[in-house]
């Protein structure tokens, strides 16, 4: 049985590894022949994996926020970064370019409402159904884990940080 059906994943909690996850599986699909998008939501910084599309044919990459995250009130900047994202990945989910679209830190963007879980549930309702489609972020909504095919649970139980060790270049970012 042939299942072209595209399936949607949620990644959250508090533990590390939701943006790993979508990274390797972004990695498998490429291998596998398939286009990526991967969207990273509030995210402006300089990570390593924006060095991908250089090494991988049929992986795009682009960031939709500024280089900090929010802190506590999100600025006009932030939600028009954002806003711009959404409206792009929109066109991208309703057209045939892609296999896969990540949205990394969705949740967190939803989180500081810089924009609504309606609109992303009525542009998921919208998608091409043929796309599969990754949301990334701590504190994912209800609803979306209620549309979500699979939903996985990163819970921290140890992690080198709360010894001050900084992010290092190639595992954190």
């Amino acid at each position: 049985m042939i299942n072209d059906k595209g399936y949607i994943h949620i990644y959250t909690g508090n533990g590390k590894g939701k943006t790993t996850c979508a990274l390797g599986l972004s990695l498998r699909a490429v291998c596998a022949g398939k286009k990526v998008f991967f969207a990273q939501f509030v995210k402006g910084m300089d990570y390593s994996e924006l060095k991908a599309p250089k090494y991988l044919p049929n992986f795009c990459m682009k960031q939709y926020g500024k280089d900090t995250f929010i802190i506590k009130k999100p600025k006009e900047e932030d939600i028009k970064l954002a806003r711009e994202g959404l409206k792009e990945i929109e066109e991208i989910l309703m057209s045939e370019e892609y296999d896969l679209v990540v949205m990394d830190e969705l949740n967190i963007a939803l989180y500081y409402k810089l924009f609504s879980t309606e609109e992303i549930i009525n542009i998921l309702n919208k998608r091409n159904k043929k796309i599969e489609v990754v949301i990334t972020g701590r504190y994912a909504p209800q609803e979306l884990i209620d549309m979500a095919d699979l939903v996985t649970e990163m819970k921290e139980i140890k992690h080198y940080y709360t010894q001050g060790v900084e992010a290092r270049e190639g595992i954190e970012k």
